[in-house]
């Protein structure tokens, strides 16, 4: 949330509850019901007072969520025109491969986009990318009103991990693969499965950028979606440095 509270200059509340006392990637494979319910609940909650605020005097309501959480964050809505009526916004990174919206989006992509940065009905809400930085596509489309953004790393094993890779062969190995992944890799029945699996406690382990690590793209991911006034380049670059974790 630091990135959040630094482009909102410290005018921001922050709202989060914890769904559950073991590490996301293990909740999400034993007891995903927790995350469910208490995203579900916890936006309820707050959108029943911020509703009941008049008008004039409403702060803008973002939505936030990484790995689980985006799960939990998800369940809250129907879909996309539900996160852009209710919200003036969202970042979910590290989206575990079985989010219900997640995959909707995923699934039905426009022809020719990759499944590792897919794209959604012209991008017109809801958008992907690994690196904010480095642009959001489709850059030639206008992304106007509710902005919600997905960051994904092609190296997460969180985001593609899935049970139907012991048996069938995704679209993300099948097509170019992403920066920080092998050319070599193939798919191969249950060895995939397991390589992928056998990756899932480990994936945070990782320099940031990679992996199910997320740090200094949260600074790009906010500016997207909040649009804030008066941040320039290098203050942008400054704050990098000041939420990206030290290298060894």
């Amino acid at each position: 949330m630091d990135s959040f509270e630094y482009l909102g200059n410290g005018d921001t509340a922050t709202v989060a509850m914890q769904y559950s006392y073991l590490p996301s990637w293990l909740s999400y494979l034993v007891d995903q019901s927790k995350a469910r319910e208490a995203g579900r609940e916890l936006f309820d909650a707050v959108y029943d007072v911020w509703s009941k605020l008049p008008q004039g005097e409403r702060p803008r309501l973002f939505v936030a969520g990484e790995s689980l959480g985006s799960f939990g964050g998800e369940t809250a809505f129907s879909g996309e025109y539900d996160l852009r009526n209710r919200t003036s916004g969202t970042l979910f990174a590290g989206p575990p491969n079985f989010n219900t919206l997640f995959r909707e989006f995923s699934d039905h992509r426009e022809a020719g986009s990759p499944e590792i940065e897919p794209v959604y009905k012209e991008g017109r809400t809801v958008r992907f990318t690994d690196d904010p930085a480095a642009g959001i596509a489709p850059a030639d489309r206008a992304w106007e009103g509710t902005r919600v953004l997905y960051l994904m790393h092609p190296s997460d094993p969180i985001v593609w991990w899935s049970p139907s890779l012991a048996l069938s062969e995704p679209d993300w190995i099948g097509e170019a693969p992403g920066g920080d992944v092998l050319e070599e890799m193939v798919w191969m029945p249950f060895v995939t499965f397991w390589q992928v699996t056998a990756d899932l406690p480990f994936s945070t382990g990782v320099p940031d950028g990679h992996g199910h690590t997320y740090k200094a793209a949260y600074v790009d991911g906010w500016n997207a979606v909040m649009r804030p006034e008066g941040f320039t380049a290098q203050d942008l670059e400054r704050l990098r440095d000041i939420v990206r974790p030290p290298q060894d």
